[in-house]
């Protein structure tokens, strides 16, 4: 009799805590609400962390929605002018010193930007996530003294960038806070890690996130947000390719 009573009891605990997950679409629903918007002005710092020495890039960018990009470098003086502009599914870059505009595409999207460890192919990929993987909530984790939910996406694309990503979404406010992207093989590409969450207008929002290359040495990336405004009015010619020359 007590056996039954205790199988009963671990039943009823497991039906309740099915219960309080949400499902997957729910989760990343409300994770794309705080990590989008209809227009975004960001100033930004980029610290590349090489293997001796460390360089701060200082640019501001202009986004509208998935699919428009438009990113000014302000400092150092060596990457100062240069501009990239992404519409759609194109990307061109203008650098000063040559005073050229080119287009980016195919294997020229591997490439690293501005030696970071972050892919013009990363910056390109403008879809949301449930358009190019199939996801579901299978653990519960915490990352520095916060509960998460752990989800496991695989794709269910073709040219999806990564086979398959883990997301470690902060409960609370619905922000992720870590990220692992796959290889078909299972080899962990790169890594994410987000942190110094704040409250923008109804949104949260971290300004700090760390971006590792796995097949580098060093300790990545990190993006720094300075300033952002969250649907911001973007004037029309700054997307445009009018806007790489001025």
């Amino acid at each position: 009799m007590k056996n039954i009573i205790t199988f009963t009891l671990i039943l009823i605990g497991i039906g309740l805590f099915a219960q309080e997950i949400p499902d997957a679409k729910t989760i990343i629903d409300k994770v794309d609400f705080n990590m989008t918007s209809e227009t975004k002005i960001t100033k930004s710092q980029m610290v590349v962390h090489g293997r001796r020495n460390s360089r701060t890039l200082e640019s501001i960018s202009y986004t509208k929605g998935h699919e428009e990009s438009y990113t000014e470098y302000l400092a150092p003086e060596r990457e100062k002018g240069t501009k990239m502009l992404k519409l759609e599914d194109r990307l061109w870059i203008y650098t000063p010193s040559t005073d050229r505009t080119i287009q980016l595409s195919g294997h020229m999207l591997r490439q690293s930007v501005m030696g970071s460890d972050l892919s013009y192919e990363d910056m390109m990929e403008d879809r949301k996530l449930l358009d190019v993987y199939d996801a579901e909530v299978i653990a519960e984790e915490a990352i520095d003294g916060q509960s998460c939910w752990v989800l496991e996406l695989n794709a269910k694309v073709e040219d999806a960038t990564y086979q398959s990503r883990k997301m470690w979404i902060e409960k609370e406010h619905f922000v992720p806070l870590k990220e692992e992207l796959f290889a078909k093989s299972g080899q962990l590409l790169k890594k994410t890690e987000m942190s110094d969450v704040r409250q923008v207008d109804d949104r949260w929002y971290p300004h700090k996130i760390n971006y590792k290359d796995m097949l580098k040495s060093g300790k990545g990336t990190d993006f720094i947000v300075l300033e952002v405004q969250i649907d911001a009015e973007i004037p029309a010619h700054i997307l445009s390719k009018t806007a790489l020359r001025k």
